[in-house]
């Protein structure tokens, strides 16, 4: 039974917007609500009588901060944060998941908790469900939060999944340790930017007697287009019984479209994060106070605005104070900013009330919306790029889309324009290699070699690491490596090729910006060239140089992940002579070749080159992508048993414009046609035309030459 005696109020009639109400242990909540940051049980440059005065009703604290200062001791000494901060109104703990998350180099994660070194005197804490929730009893919250295993919204499907799955173990082990404590507990909905994710999370933890459901893993890398899509999908599948608190979010256009999408409660530390910057929130858009259009401004900052900043003080001198960088400044735009907030979602309630949000949604969307640099007083000048965005010819393109790449200043060329980096990994070259099923298959004590032609700025290296790091953790069930015998596994051997680190040396440098390489192993791997897994199952080799010739060093392989630049910037590991002198070298060894690319080139390429070809999962824009064998055995010997290219494929080929090489000679095009009509991966292949009235001189078919 819920400990919160929540009430629906109203939902707007045809959308999701909802008014409710429910009663924490220190009184009342009137739903949609904003609750201003208090993390170490302060809001910063606020104090308890300014906080009440704004409007502010639930604060929210967090339990990492609190654990190590003052400590659950000092709590239990004064009774809770109440009569330790002199706050007698409600107050929701996080429970610390985000700061772990935020501290990836000096924590280890398993199935027992968080192991994290202090920041305060250096002594390493677990952080476990169980002692995260007997951390927020000692404070005494009004609403604590279950410990979950928060992730980049960016992460990839697997990664994803296997985060959600701890966090559902984890939200139980909370609720037992709950325990008979009138404190009101709420579950956190995972699952990144993974729609079946989110409707499974929701639906799991809606099964189970929490007080209220979070949405958390948002605000964490995504853009806001999908952090508004995966809120909608996340409310869909929520109970109607109970508060949603979208964690971490955000700004009031933010706030507005999540109240749309059917969200009742908020928290962010903006208001005050970016009042110490001088911006503030108004009813005439946001206000950037360090400009100097506001130098001799004698308007108040907001004329629908009765706060005391609004009340007191002109444009100008709010200018002068943020310039100077004045803490009284700091202070008075808090104070507005959490004014502004609150008033934002008490016109929320009433709009919903009086069902008339469509009318509120459409009149405020641009407003807060509005920015006024969007009109300088004079043209702004292009911004130019950090220069730790740049390193040698290469720099960090935005692809628009929430994710990041490296782009070739001189070429023009973007590694993964077009697709999410880490997804292509995982499809193209981790799952459909059967990368998992191959480390659980001990049947062969060798280990499985795999060479990642063209590292990059590893992408493809690290997903086969996370894949080796989820079946060790599963093997292992989440112990440290040493605490028990070695797992079952097959060991990896994985081969970087790579001529230019600088893609790689940049992207390490700019961990915020590429997610996939906040591991130790990229940094090793830079440093000595080499790193390997504490359990020594899996190690890691970079080979810098020219592939043609580092490659004669390195032990044969099971799996290639060919992925050079491109054919413009990499043209010559594109050549039949590349793809021959690689099948030479395998000899008798059955190796298989995974690349991105679909182009006819590329495929008739390997077919001259003696490899079986095959086509592969589509990506993105490709409706597929490339396997090859070099042993005919290959194609019937894989997991997924992909199949070969047949007659239509031949037959297209025939009508291409693309049939040869732009490097062939004339005179050489009908041997090379032959090659291909002769590779015995068309043995059985019949009804073609015949090559001497199908091809001219000039290479196109009947089909292709004008009339």
């Amino acid at each position: 039974m819920s400990r919160l005696n929540f009430t629906l109020e109203k939902t707007v009639t045809g959308g999701k917007a909802r008014a409710t109400r429910f009663t924490t242990l220190h009184g009342e909540v009137q739903t949609p609500i904003f609750m201003p940051v208090g993390t170490q049980a302060t809001v910063k440059s606020m104090s308890v009588g300014d906080l009440k005065t704004t409007g502010s009703n639930v604060l929210l604290a967090n339990t990492y901060h609190l654990l190590l200062r003052p400590g659950p001791e000092v709590f239990e000494k004064f009774g809770g944060i109440h009569r330790f901060m002199n706050w007698d109104r409600p107050v929701l703990t996080d429970s610390g998941g985000f700061q772990i998350f935020s501290l990836p180099h000096s924590r280890a994660m398993n199935e027992d908790g968080a192991h994290f070194q202090s920041y305060v005197d250096g002594r390493t804490h677990l952080l476990s469900p169980e002692s995260s929730i007997a951390t927020q009893r000692a404070i005494g919250s009004d609403i604590m939060m279950v410990l979950d295993q928060c992730i980049p919204s960016t992460a990839d499907h697997a990664t994803a999944e296997a985060a959600m799955h701890l966090t559902h173990r984890w939200a139980e082990r909370s609720l037992r340790a709950r325990g008979d404590s009138p404190q009101a507990l709420f579950g956190i909905v995972q699952g990144a930017c993974h729609a079946d994710l989110r409707q499974r999370s929701a639906e799991f933890l809606r099964q189970l007697p929490f007080d209220g459901l979070a949405i958390g893993g948002l605000a964490v890398g995504e853009t806001h287009e999908e952090r508004y899509r995966f809120t909608g999908i996340a409310t869909d599948f929520l109970p109607d019984d109970r508060p949603r608190y979208l964690m971490g979010v955000g700004t009031p256009i933010d706030l507005l479209e999540a109240v749309h999408r059917g969200v009742d409660m908020f928290d962010c530390i903006i208001p005050s994060q970016v009042a110490r910057r001088g911006v503030a929130f108004t009813s005439q858009g946001r206000l950037q106070l360090r400009r100097g259009v506001y130098k001799f401004s004698e308007e108040k900052l907001d004329p629908n605005c009765d706060c005391a900043a609004c009340r007191d003080y002109s444009r100008a001198y709010l200018h002068h104070l943020t310039k100077a960088d004045e803490n009284l400044g700091w202070h008075l735009l808090s104070v507005h900013n959490f004014t502004f907030y609150h008033r934002l979602t008490a016109g929320m309630r009433a709009a919903i009330l009086r069902d008339e949000w469509p009318a509120f949604y459409e009149a405020n969307k641009p407003v807060l919306l509005a920015n006024d640099e969007d009109n300088p007083g004079h043209p702004p000048k292009p911004p130019k790029p950090p220069k730790r965005r740049r390193l040698g010819d290469y720099e960090i393109h935005d692809s628009g889309r929430g994710f990041n790449s490296i782009r070739q200043i001189s070429s023009g060329e973007i590694m993964h324009s077009v697709n999410r980096p880490e997804e292509e990994a995982n499809r193209v070259y981790v799952d459909q290699s059967a990368l998992a099923d191959r480390i659980r298959d001990t049947t062969t004590p060798d280990p499985l070699v795999i060479w990642d032609v063209g590292l990059g700025a590893a992408h493809n290296a690290m997903a086969a690491l996370v894949c080796f790091e989820r079946e060790f953790a599963a093997a292992t069930n989440g112990t440290q490596p040493g605490d028990a015998a070695a797992p079952s596994l097959r060991p990896i051997r994985l081969v970087s090729f790579e001529r230019d680190l600088d893609p790689l040396r940049l992207a390490a440098r700019n961990p915020a910006f590429f997610a996939h390489l906040r591991h130790a192993a990229p940094q090793a791997l830079l440093k000595n060239g080499r790193w390997s897994h504490a359990s020594g199952l899996f190690e890691w080799v970079l080979h810098e140089g020219d592939f043609r010739e580092t490659r004669t060093a390195a032990p044969l392989p099971d799996l290639i992940y060919y992925d050079p630049f491109s054919a413009k910037v990499d043209s010559p590991l594109w050549t039949p002579a590349m793809f021959g002198e690689l099948a030479a070298q395998l000899g008798d060894k059955s190796a298989e070749l995974y690349t991105y690319s679909a182009a006819t080139a590329v495929r008739v390429t390997l077919l001259t080159a003696g490899w079986w070809v095959a086509a592969g999962v589509g990506t993105g824009p490709k409706a597929s992508t490339t396997i090859a064998f070099n042993r005919p055995e290959g194609a019937a010997a894989h997991p997924g048993r992909p199949p070969l290219l047949g007659a239509d494929w031949l037959g297209r080929w025939s009508r291409s414009h693309s049939q040869f090489p732009t490097d062939l000679p004339e005179s050489a095009r009908p041997d090379f046609a032959a090659r291909i009509r002769q590779h015995p991966q068309f043995a059985h292949t019949a009804g073609h035309e015949d090559d001497r009235h199908l091809h001219r001189s000039d290479g196109r078919s009947p089909a292709d030459r004008p009339a």
